[in-house]
């Protein structure tokens, strides 16, 4: 018998909160990175598309061209008005759009699997460059404000940095409240430091037309494409308006792209481009000089708040992105804390924590300043971008039905852009691309190394499984010593006995008065019904199978799911109730399927998974650890 039951759980979507309050919301959070882009890009493009010549209106008019058709191409086409509507049950990103591939083909998908991994783990390279030259290139207009200031550039950065990262244990509700006016606050001030020097030399808006960036391209060659791994700095942190899907919602996003934030980015960057058209030399730092000497403090100020904000959402969508990863098997378990007693998605991760911040400092110091980052960071972002356009296409065809070569004619345009902006990025390999592909390469060995461990762990242990059936055949025949209580035992595979059920039969000889097999499964949606949480099936007057399901985006709950397995009969006391958990020793083995060193690793990073009884968030005091040692 096999049954469930709705529980009075609820997910609270984008529609509990007003439209224009999440409009708000998205501004602060969803657009902070791309909405930094300003201090550096425009600078970046026009330097190195200069090549340290004389600065023409050919450069200028070509690099602003490029600037616009990409955020209108690959942010506003690609991501706000098609990637949007492939929301898996309202929740976006590289591993949402992977799960959502995977439940359109029907099947596991190798191909699939490793453009969501090495999408994901770019990501994650992009929640380090970010922070560092974010803030980086907001406090090195203290040079310009104060010449003598230029020493404490990098202190100062580390200095909040550091800070910004010990705050995180502590939760963001509160800063992030102001974030969302914050946000306005500095797009109000792009568009009106645009407006006011667009009037420098109006000719600048010429640059609309596409074919200033066609004839800049054609005619500089290879300075072109180095000119537009530049040019892409302006459109990093177009995938997070996917990424925050879920949080705010595909209208709310929208509308702050379409009416707010885009109109403020392209008056802010012709603005730039007229300045530098009526004063070359302003391109030393052409943001900064867009404002009277006397503002640029303030402006400092402004930005750098601008710029901790834009980290703060990169760092939040590595922790969310971290966890989505673990639940779907992709890495080892992390110890998760909740900083909200209402949201649930806001989370801190203290290892990830660590490693971020690790990774961000290191940036700093080996670079030193936002010019020299510059170079390693659209690597990562376009990497991302790439592998989102092809599961696209997956999701456009399969799911929603339409015919290949429709599908096809749809998506291959956005993602040849991709690829002229990864191979872009490509050109800047030995001046700093490599650190994004180091980083992604080590996370891609990393989720390989645990899949094909627990791959291989997991056929090596069924071996000595025995059938759950059988045992309970043989209990039936002669029955154990029975004693009261319930006992829980997890497994990954209800079919067969548990470890832990095995030893307590074999050592304690006794069998509880009942017995439940529990199974966490992990589903293709970031969550699951609370109709369909636990399923239970009773096999036999002293044991059952309960399965409980948990979405990928949300963290399991065992003592809080089962508490709706009493409206299905099973009469249970919490604290009568053991839970049995078994821990496995690890050792390497000469057949074991992989290399030594990956042998080694696997095993590392099983010692390095956080408890299953605290992942579960099981009470300690009711669990029984049963050691084995198993050869890989």
């Amino acid at each position: 018998m096999t049954v469930s039951v709705t529980s009075i759980e609820a997910h609270e979507g984008p529609g509990s909160t007003g439209f224009w309050a999440l409009t708000l919301g998205s501004i602060g959070v969803v657009f902070g990175d791309i909405g930094t882009s300003p201090l550096y890009a425009f600078r970046e493009a026009v330097a190195g598309a200069a090549q340290g010549q004389p600065i023409t209106r050919i450069i200028v008019l070509g690099v602003l061209s490029l600037i616009l058709w990409a955020l209108f191409i690959v942010v506003t086409a690609k991501y706000v008005l098609l990637l949007l509507r492939a929301d898996n049950n309202g929740e976006g990103g590289t591993l949402s759009l992977m799960a959502l591939g995977a439940r359109a083909l029907g099947r596991r998908s190798w191909p699939l699997l490793a453009l969501g991994v090495v999408g994901a783990s770019m990501f994650i390279g992009d929640s380090m460059i970010t922070p560092a030259i974010s803030v980086l290139s907001a406090v090195e207009g203290l040079k310009l404000a104060t010449p003598a200031l230029e020493h404490y550039v990098v202190p100062l950065t580390v200095f909040i940095l550091v800070a910004l990262f010990a705050v995180q244990s502590g939760g963001t509700a509160r800063v992030a409240s102001a974030f969302g006016p914050v946000m306005v606050v500095w797009f109000s001030v792009l568009a009106v430091m645009g407006l006011i020097h667009i009037s420098d030399d109006p000719s600048v808006l010429a640059a609309i037309n596409p074919w200033y960036a066609v004839q800049f391209l054609l005619s500089h060659g290879t300075i072109g494409m180095v000119t537009l791994g530049a040019v892409f700095l302006a459109v990093t942190g177009g995938e997070a308006l996917y990424a925050d899907l879920g949080h705010f919602g595909r209208k709310p996003i929208q509308a702050g792209w379409l009416y707010f934030v885009l109109p403020s980015l392209l008056i802010n960057y012709f603005g730039q481009g007229a300045l530098v058209l009526s004063n070359p030399a302003a391109i030393e730092n052409s943001f900064y000089r867009m404002v009277p000497e006397i503002l640029v403090l303030p402006l400092v100020v402004l930005a750098t708040a601008a710029t901790v904000i834009a980290s703060q959402a990169v760092i939040t969508g590595a922790y969310s992105l971290t966890r989505q990863a673990v639940q779907l098997g992709l890495l080892p378990r992390f110890e998760v804390r909740y900083t909200s007693e209402t949201h649930a998605g806001q989370i801190y991760l203290p290892r990830v924590n660590r490693l971020l911040l690790i990774g961000v400092l290191l940036l700093v110091l080996l670079f030193r300043t936002s010019s020299n980052l510059a170079s390693a960071y659209g690597i990562a972002v376009s990497t991302t971008m790439v592998a989102d356009g092809i599961m696209g296409f997956v999701v456009i065809w399969k799911l929603w039905n339409w015919r290949a070569a429709t599908a096809a004619a749809l998506i291959v345009p956005f993602v040849v852009v991709d690829m002229t902006f990864f191979s872009a990025n490509l050109l800047k390999l030995l001046e700093g691309a490599w650190v994004p592909l180091l980083f992604g390469l080590t996370m891609v060995i990393l989720i390989w190394t645990w899949r094909r461990g627990s791959a291989i762990l997991t056929m090596k242990t069924r071996r000595i499984e025995v059938p759950l059936n059988d045992l309970i055949k043989s209990l039936e025949k002669r029955p154990p010593h029975i004693v009261k209580g319930t006992a829980v035992f997890l497994t990954s595979d209800p079919s067969f006995v548990p470890t832990a059920l095995l030893h307590n039969l074999k050592h304690n000889k006794v069998l509880h008065e009942n017995n439940v097999v529990l199974t966490i499964e992990t589903a293709q949606t970031p969550r699951v019904n609370p109709a369909e949480r636990v399923r239970m099936e009773t096999i036999s007057e002293r044991f059952a199978i309960v399965r409980l399901r948990f979405g990928f985006m949300e963290s399991p709950n065992v003592p809080k799911a089962l508490v709706i397995a009493r409206k299905l009969g099973w009469q249970f006391d919490i604290m009568a109730t053991s839970f049995f958990v078994s821990r496995r020793s690890l050792k390497p083995s000469a057949q074991s399927g992989m290399p030594l060193w990956q042998d080694h690793l696997f095993i590392a990073m099983s010692r390095s998974a956080n408890d299953a009884t605290d992942y579960f968030q099981i009470p300690t005091g009711r669990v029984v650890e049963v050691g084995t040692q198993v050869t890989i």
